[in-house]
């Protein structure tokens, strides 16, 4: 066999194996109750259980594909004749679930995959009793590429890229190139040489007039998820080519309407999913599991789309509902030139969900977090001195536990206050500690000059008062109330409510949760996002709400005579929305750095957002002269000299869906002095 022939087999095979596993997936979500399909789990060997991440995609998917089938099965239902045509159908179930479903009046679902994959699944219909008693009792025996033919199914081993076989098996099942037709695609062409993809497109809008083609695929290959998504499919030896020429909707539309189809809508799967599913349905499957990813599902959904093209004035009312349906708002970022310059530090550091805190100038407390080594009780220094950073790992006097998503707040006395966290999304830490440097301790992390600067001492405060409910991805900030310093925790999340909304005061000095008079309308809940120490106050900014919408919006807790109000800072132009990013004040400048937000175009990078005139600018980051890909969620940041404007970030990465798990190994630091000027 020619060395171009094996190597073609062997992308095919590969390409095959993603059916096993996606089946597998797809048996999970169903197991866990996202939605109904008892006959996906006649096609697997054995039920595996797959994390919540993984379930919630698979979820949507099917969501996706079964809103646009049963869409086209309504827009149809006086027809004396339609069709299904699924291209590349592995072990779908669709048919037999659709049949229990008495959905399937006068529709023949068409199915057609490598005779490979065929061959297989026609062997687990034919000895299973469930599956083979929902066909025709007498089956004639299969002849030429048709594996089972039915009344209503038939399941057809051809390789779609071979035009003319597929046109002659299909007729020869009895398809009916003039009645309303369904053309279903769910990650199957993108696997393909482009050229063959466009082929089949162009194939389809041709032959079948009065037909709706439904696309399920990834896209936007070029950010840091792209880029992990990318090379998970590289190594299983199944190329994403599609992504080379047509790397985002607008282009995927294009695509379609080049090719023949009259009418496309092509929305992303976060758009999809809050625009179209229905808002007790989300919180439906959102209550199914403990969940706490958040960026990386945001993150999945907006590599995903959905697509809908048509021909014919009759499948033109099947498309998709438009995008202006999604709550999401419709900003883009308007980047300013130049892009903010990173440079990597010399120094092993990861970690998600860490917290932060200043010990001393060129001392930064790290508490908490998760590695590739797992979740402990970590506590880690960083050190500046004339050589760069170095980390050193210290054992307090105390035990912090383990905690992911907590707060480390600098007080203005010395010391650091660490609350909240969770180690997993059952169980929110409990306690509030104090961590001071000890001078006089025993020995502790050495400073740039060789000197033993002391021992990390830890200690559980014991308030009076009525502490706030355990949270997490909540923020606490020092404020300042008739000469004493308060801690005001505002926001996050737990075990039970999605996004909490109030606020509590806590006297450092008396160890005491006290309540203090708060003026206007509070700020709607959230999590996720963040809070800085300005001028008595506190500046707040952005994070996700109930409805996991990302929010843009600058929110002011200002000092008055009887205790603090809230003032909404009406920014122009607005800032596109985000949430889990960190945040600064230089002067009157809130900078706020990384982040995820739903918005496609490229990854968050710097928003300068200026007091005084309330205006933004937004800043793209330079990532040319630090390791690529660099992923700003779930990280924290120290502003290292107000003067120098230089910004310490450290940690961040996130598990990638399916895909794998990324940890930014290096602290990086951002020059800010071109968003200030």
């Amino acid at each position: 066999m020619p060395t171009t022939n094996r190597k073609k087999q062997g992308r095919d095979t590969a390409v095959q194996g993603t059916n096993d596993s996606s089946v597998v997936s797809k048996v999970s979500a169903a197991a866990r109750g996202y939605f109904q399909d008892v006959f996906l789990q006649h096609f697997v060997c054995k039920v595996a259980r797959r994390a919540p991440l993984i379930n919630r995609g698979y979820y949507v998917r099917w969501r996706a594909v079964d809103h646009c089938v049963r869409r086209f099965l309504h827009i149809t239902e006086d027809c004396p004749k339609r069709q299904i045509l699924s291209l590349g159908a592995g072990f779908d179930a669709a048919y037999f679930r659709l049949h229990a479903d008495e959905a399937l009046d006068r529709t023949v679902v068409f199915e057609v995959d490598f005779p490979n994959v065929t061959r297989r699944k026609a062997a687990l219909i034919h000895c299973n009793a469930t599956l083979r008693g929902m066909l025709d009792p007498h089956l004639p025996s299969p002849a030429g590429a048709a594996y089972v033919s039915s009344g209503r199914y038939h399941l057809l081993g051809v390789d779609v890229r071979e035009e003319s076989q597929l046109e002659e098996a299909l007729g020869a099942a009895g398809l009916d190139w003039a009645a309303p037709t369904l053309i279903l695609s769910e990650v199957v062409l993108t696997y393909m040489e482009t050229r063959w993809s466009d082929a089949v497109i162009s194939w389809a809008a041709k032959l079948l007039p009065q037909s709706l083609f439904v696309l399920y695929e990834q896209m936007h290959p070029h950010d840091p998820f792209g880029r992990i998504m990318q090379d998970h499919f590289l190594k299983l030896n199944s190329t994403l080519r599609a992504l080379r020429q047509y790397p985002d909707t607008a282009a995927q539309r294009r695509r379609f309407l080049s090719k023949g189809w009259e009418q496309c809508v092509c929305l992303d799967i976060n758009d999809f999913y809050l625009g179209l599913v229905p808002e007790d349905e989300r919180r439906r499957v959102e209550s199914l599991e403990p969940f706490d990813e958040y960026e990386e599902w945001h993150q999945k959904c907006s590599h995903y789309f959905i697509l809908s093209a048509s021909r014919g004035s009759l499948m033109s009312r099947a498309l998709l509902t438009p995008a202006a349906v999604s709550p999401l708002p419709s900003i883009s970022p308007s980047w300013r030139p130049p892009a903010l310059t990173l440079r990597t530090t010399a120094v092993c550091v990861e970690g998600l969900g860490m917290a932060s805190s200043s010990l001393s100038p060129g001392q930064v407390l790290l508490t908490g977090g998760s590695s590739r080594g797992g979740r402990g009780p970590l506590t880690r220094v960083l050190l500046r001195g004339r050589e760069g950073w170095r980390c050193v790992g210290v054992k307090p006097s105390g035990d912090l536990g383990v905690r992911l998503h907590h707060t480390a707040s600098s007080l203005p006395g010395g010391g650091v206050v660490v609350h909240g966290g969770r180690s997993s999304p059952l169980n929110p830490a409990r306690g509030l500690f104090r961590v001071t440097l000890d001078p006089g301790g025993p020995p502790g992390p050495l400073d740039a000059g060789g000197r033993d600067t002391g021992t990390l001492c830890v200690e559980q405060m014991v308030c009076t008062g009525e502490p706030p409910p355990p949270r997490w991805r909540h923020t606490a900030t020092v404020v300042r109330h008739r000469g004493e310093d308060f801690l005001f925790v505002f926001g996050g999340k737990n075990e039970s409510q999605a996004a909490l909304g109030d606020g509590y005061f806590l006297c450092v000095e008396q160890q005491h949760w006290t309540e203090i008079p708060v003026e206007a309308a509070a700020p709607e809940a959230r999590h996720s996002h963040s809070a800085c120490s300005h001028q008595g106050g506190v500046l707040l900014f952005g994070g996700l709400d109930r409805r996991g919408v990302p929010l843009g919006d600058t929110q002011v807790l200002r000092p008055s005579d009887r205790g603090f109000s809230w003032e909404r800072v009406e920014v122009q132009p607005p800032p596109v929305p985000r949430y889990s990013h960190s945040a600064h004040v230089i002067g009157e400048k809130l900078l706020v750095v990384g982040g995820v937000w739903l918005h496609s175009d490229g990854v968050p990078g710097v928003v300068m957002i200026n007091l005084t005139t309330r205006s933004s600018v937004e800043f793209s980051l330079d990532t040319t002269s630090v390791p690529w890909p660099l992923m700003l969620h779930s990280f924290c940041s120290e502003l290292m000299d107000s003067e120098e404007a230089e910004l310490l970030l450290m940690g961040g990465g996130g598990n990638c869906f399916s895909f794998g798990t990324h940890f930014n190994l290096q602290p990086v630091t951002v020059d800010l002095r071109p968003a200030l000027g």
